[in-house]
């Protein structure tokens, strides 16, 4: 099967880490709403940027799936992998410089019920249109993605990205659980 380990490598990614995330909406609220001592994001807040941030790199996956089918019925997808090593350190925290849109940043005004709703459901349609390419597809979609100057990437690459950027923050997360439980 064309792109296997891809496919595997990205679904792993998607279910273990979100399902790592899920785990944090469980903390008490006093835990959730603390509001570290350095102004940063509370963990609701990082919770709720996660969901933003998905949305946004969502609207490329959507867009460009079909047009990845299409394209997969015009041409022959070479027989090879995405390279997932170049998205990786958007996972690790510290790895680079980014300052994100005003518009992925959080408004703390959704419930932290609706943000693990939104949450649960991206995270479905990740994979259900990591189905959806499951024969290479994806492969021949790219969009540039200035993050971290990762250049090109195909749809394989955005999940990926997806599940990486949310990773990322889980380091975040622990250290204003070690903050709030030494307060």
């Amino acid at each position: 099967m064309l792109y296997s380990k891809t496919i595997t490598e990205v679904r792993q990614a998607l279910k273990t880490t979100f399902d790592d995330i899920y785990e944090w909406f469980g903390q008490p609220e006093e835990v959730r709403g603390y509001k570290p001592a350095d102004g940063g994001w509370s963990i609701n807040e990082i919770l709720e940027h996660i969901t933003l941030t998905t949305h946004f790199l969502m609207i490329i996956v959507r867009n460009g799936y079909p047009k990845a089918i299409k394209r997969a019925s015009r041409q022959n997808v070479e027989d090879a992998e995405s390279d997932l090593e170049k998205i990786v350190p958007i996972g690790q925290r510290g790895s680079f410089v980014w300052i994100r849109p005003e518009h992925m940043e959080p408004t703390a005004t959704k419930p932290i019920s609706e943000v693990l709703d939104l949450m649960r459901r991206q995270q479905g349609e990740c994979l259900e249109i990591l189905e959806t390419l499951r024969n290479g597809e994806g492969s021949l979609y790219k969009v540039r993605m200035s993050v971290n100057d990762s250049g090109r990437i195909d749809l394989y690459q955005w999940l990926y990205f997806i599940a990486q950027h949310a990773k990322r923050h889980i380091g975040q997360m622990e250290e204003n659980l070690e903050e709030a439980r030494k307060r």
